[in-house]
């Protein structure tokens, strides 16, 4: 099937609601959304979102918006890109705004660093609190092992699932977002930790 009328489908089936669609229309676009993302937030802190985050928040916006037939002109390929570079060039605009308000330390604030307890204090009541640098080879790591697991998961749905619980969401929110069942969240949550664990 040429890519245009495979596209031009995926859309068509996302309208009807098909999840498999949106898992096909992802893995098409995603690693392009990315490179997107991650050149508009070149120059800002990322402690609480990434452009992973945006990405996955723009791209469930699409899914909500084609859903709720909130682009109606949504035909081809090259109408759905327009539609993904818009969401996600604004949910990194607004990443970054909020990464650099006043009350966020206005990008001054540190996020290289981690609290590692070192014993008790004199007094023997309160923990003493130091310091410690996280290295950049750490935190490369650690975003690396992440991209690889959410790579594992192969379902969209399952990505949204797992970056919204790593975001402290609690299965109630993550459903809500998703507009499904918390117990639907909670058997994807359990096939989340199998695929992880196998």
């Amino acid at each position: 099937m040429p890519l245009e009328e495979s596209v031009t489908d995926w859309i068509k089936a996302l309208k009807d609601g098909d999840q498999r669609a949106a898992q096909q229309l992802w893995q098409r676009f995603v690693d392009r959304l990315l490179e997107i993302a991650r050149n508009r937030l070149r120059h800002s802190p990322r402690r609480a979102a990434d452009e992973e985050d945006v990405v996955v928040s723009a791209f469930d916006d699409l899914c909500r918006g084609v859903q709720e037939g909130r682009f109606p002109n949504l035909y081809d390929r090259d109408d759905l890109w327009q539609v993904l570079v818009m969401l996600t060039e604004r949910k990194a605009t607004s990443q970054r705004r909020r990464e650099l308000a006043a009350k966020r330390g206005g990008g001054k604030v540190r996020g290289d660093s981690i609290l590692r307890r070192v014993g008790k204090s004199d007094d023997g009541e309160t923990e003493q609190l130091v310091e410690t640098m996280a290295t950049p080879e750490l935190a490369f790591e650690i975003a690396d092992e992440l991209g690889e697991l959410l790579d594992k998961l192969n379902d969209w749905t399952l990505v949204k699932i797992a970056v919204d619980k790593l975001h402290g969401y609690t299965n109630e929110e993550i459903a809500d977002r998703l507009g499904m069942s918390v117990r639907s969240v909670e058997r994807k949550l359990r096939l989340i930790r199998t695929i992880w664990a196998a």
